[in-house]
């Protein structure tokens, strides 16, 4: 629900709020140009009548004078032949400049309070900024959800790059785009008397003026009494028996000319000091400096809205799209599907689209979404792969705090399904997780917990058989997977390790596929390839699959080449294809972004652990260190003479400076070791490295992977840390397999 909260007013709303941003920050600049253009005056010193009776001596058929926030003193004028205004010097009432308002700071104000529609032009306005408001609100509490609590709203954030910059952005702006849009608002909703101005009422025009012989200006008692710098504007009489109109920062009135007394005065109420306090912060008239800043973050906006809507668009893309999916209060049939792509969304479509060809209504939504209630639900299903080393996969990860926040367990029962492979140690692990959980609250569950191994099919196909007998009806699961959109790749180059030791292992590189270029891809440098970052990872389809097999890359595309580390595995389909290629042969792959295993930013210390085909990701982090980054390499292999992976452009990096040091360790020499083992010896050394800030990036095999925990977790314990406060920092970070 928050999520939909931010979304739909950014969608709604998201051309004017550019518009609204982009005019703002233009007009912020105008305070401080006009501060910087004011002539400086002892205002204290200087009084109304002073300033009055020097401007009546230098300007003829003077009418009013105003004082603008900056301090600038404007003179109207209005005479026989000629009418005008002019720049006034406050010490001396002379004329400085004629004055001329700009007629571009005129255009971008009447844009950006009512795109030149006038009244529906300011609804227009208001809106956004009420949408505004909404989407800084929601934004807020959607960052602390991210980022695991408000203690932790400035801690690394993860994700894409739009993601990041979304959050980067959001977490420097939020707080000026806030005071802004609540404070546009404000005047919105005071322009269409919806609140009140403070300009209800004003005082009372005097029924009884002297009407004498004025006197001198600068003899006039309540003028004098006013300092110039608390005078917003005096308006002059017209005739003998006529009045000065003064308005101040305390309050309005009139003052008789022939006797110098106040005849009428009204003080300023609360709500026009709160008016002219918000109209202050929101245009920085009085106050440039904030208004300097307000615009700096308004030009924020527009970045913020591009990316929110790239984040949009490609969550929405990835999703399968779902016919006849009804909403979760009317539907009697609920599906909660928990993933971090495509794979298990597409076997909930094929739920979704058998159950409802059967008669049922049903909603189909992400985890993330279950609600306290469902008015019409008879059975809920729950799909859910595992990510990573048992964690909840994206569209689930507020799933358990939801769950622990219901009060009762529903009266239907649900259906749990787990997705995962079975050569990992924890296999479909958030399943089972979830499944003790719903046991523990008392769920009744229409089927025990089943799993579905490597996306079979067929698996699926029994598992909707159970279903049907628990439904009282046939139901049949024929799941067609999706085949992913994926792209040829040429190997170009191949170099092969670890036959002497039982482990081959080959470093692959591939290109786009020869041919033509286009012409914007020869002036642009363009290789062909998509983008990709070291550490994405690349799904390779061997033939006759659809189902990908996925390797972590160990270049990134500004390199002009795809690099992996593959090592050959008994029955391996896609291990044993990719080590039968030879240079001049092609793949079929795609590219899937792995944004939570990168390099933090900065200038820390980044220690890098990886033994094997491990290495592929940390090799291409060391190549991209082109700005000489501290970073240590802790590798483990069985021979270096037979699998050293990267051995020569190792010693290129070392000497480059890409890479800082090197810690080595094989398994099968005389002087055996682990990268554990050397972790353990460098204990003093590493405890400094992450006391200045060290980042600790570990790419492996899982066996390895809890060897380095272990060995980490005493090294850090005699600074009171553990791996588990370095993960929640983004400063321990895996890539397991």
């Amino acid at each position: 629900m928050l999520r939909t909260f931010h979304k739909l007013p950014g969608l709604l709303a998201a051309v004017l709020i550019v518009a609204l941003a982009l005019s703002g920050a233009i007009l912020s600049v105008v305070p401080a140009l006009q501060n910087f253009s004011a002539v400086d005056a002892p205002a204290a010193q200087v009084t109304v009548a002073d300033l009055a009776a020097n401007v009546a001596r230098h300007v003829p058929g003077i009418s009013q004078i105003s004082r603008q926030p900056s301090g600038r003193i404007i003179a109207d004028y209005a005479t026989d032949t000629t009418a005008g205004s002019d720049i006034i010097d406050p010490a001396t009432g002379a004329v400085i400049a004629p004055y001329a308002p700009s007629g571009f700071v005129r255009w971008m104000t009447d844009l950006h309070r009512s795109l030149f529609l006038r009244d529906s032009g300011r609804m227009a306005t208001g809106f956004a900024a009420f949408a505004m408001v909404i989407l800084c609100l929601s934004g807020a509490f959607l960052l602390a959800r991210r980022m695991g609590g408000w203690a932790r709203l400035f801690t690394r954030a993860r994700g894409t790059l739009p993601q990041r910059l979304h959050v980067e952005i959001g977490r420097f702006a939020i707080l000026g785009l806030l005071l802004s849009a609540s404070t546009g608002l404000w005047m919105s909703l005071a322009n269409f008397q919806i609140v009140s101005n403070g300009l209800d009422a004003t005082a009372a025009f005097p029924v009884a003026v002297d009407g004498g012989t004025p006197k001198p200006l600068a003899q006039l008692a309540a003028l004098r009494a006013i300092p110039l710098a608390d005078l917003r504007n005096l308006t002059f009489p017209t005739d003998p028996s006529d009045v000065f109109t003064v308005t101040t920062s305390q309050g309005q009135g009139y003052v008789d000319q022939a006797t110098g007394q106040i005849l009428s005065w009204l003080p300023h109420g609360p709500m026009r000091r709160i008016y002219e306090t918000i109209y202050m912060l929101h245009t920085g008239q009085g106050l440039w400096s904030l208004g300097l800043l307000l615009g700096l973050t308004a030009l924020c906006a527009p970045v913020m809205a591009g990316s929110g809507a790239l984040i949009w668009w490609r969550r929405r893309r990835s999703l399968p799209r779902l016919k006849h999916n009804h909403m979760a209060h009317s539907a009697d049939t609920i599906i909660l599907v928990g993933s971090d792509g495509n794979a298990t969304w597409g076997f909930a479509r094929t739920l979704h689209d058998a159950l409802t060809e059967a008669g049922y209504r049903v909603h189909t939504g992400a985890m993330n979404t279950l609600g306290k209630h469902y008015a019409h639900a008879q059975r809920m299903f729950i799909l859910t792969s595992t990510h990573g080393d048992g964690a909840a996969p994206a569209s689930a990860a507020q799933f358990m705090a939801r769950l622990a926040g219901l009060k009762h367990a529903p009266t239907f029962p649900v259906a749990l399904l787990g997705f995962g492979d079975r050569q990992f140690p924890k296999f479909s692990q958030f399943g089972l997780d979830v499944a003790e959980a719903l046991d523990a609250r008392r769920w009744y569950a229409m089927l025990p917990y089943d799993t579905i191994d490597r996306q079979s099919a067929q698996e699926f196909a029994r598992w909707g058989r159970s279903v049907g007998e628990a439904l009282g009806h046939e139901l049949v699961l024929n799941h067609q997977p999706e085949r992913p959109r994926t792209r040829m790749l040429q190997l170009v180059e191949r170099v092969d390790y670890g036959h002497e030791v039982q482990a081959p292992t080959s470093v692959l590189r591939f290109a786009a596929p020869e041919g033509p270029r286009t012409l914007w891809q020869r002036l642009t440098g363009q290789t062909g390839l998509p983008r990709f970052d070291a550490g994405d990872l690349v799904g390779i389809l061997p033939p006759g699959s659809d189902l990908p097999r996925f390797y972590s890359l160990a270049s990134s595309g500004r390199d002009g080449f795809l690099e992996i580390c593959v090592r050959k595995h008994p029955g391996g389909a896609c291990s044993g294809f990719l080590h039968t290629l030879e240079p001049g042969e092609m793949v079929e792959g795609f590219i899937k972004p792995n944004p939570d295993f990168r390099p933090a930013r900065g200038r820390h210390p980044v220690i890098l652990i990886g033994a094997g085909t491990g290495i592929g990701p940390l090799a291409g982090f060391i190549r991209g260190n082109a700005r000489g980054r501290a970073m240590h390499l802790y590798f483990g292999g069985r021979d270096p003479q037979s699998d050293f992976l990267y051995a020569d452009e190792i010693e290129t990096w070392l000497g480059e400076r890409r890479l800082t040091s090197l810690t080595t360790a094989f398994s099968r020499i005389r002087d055996r070791a682990y990268v554990q083992d050397r972790i353990a010896q460098d204990a003093q050394q590493l405890r400094k490295m992450v006391q200045r800030g060290a980042q600790i990036m570990v790419c492996g095999g899982r066996d390895m992977a809890e060897g380095v925990m272990e060995s980490l977790e005493l090294v850090l314990a005699p600074l009171g840390l553990t791996t588990v406060a370095l993960k929640a920092e983004g400063r321990y970070v895996e890539d397991v397999y």
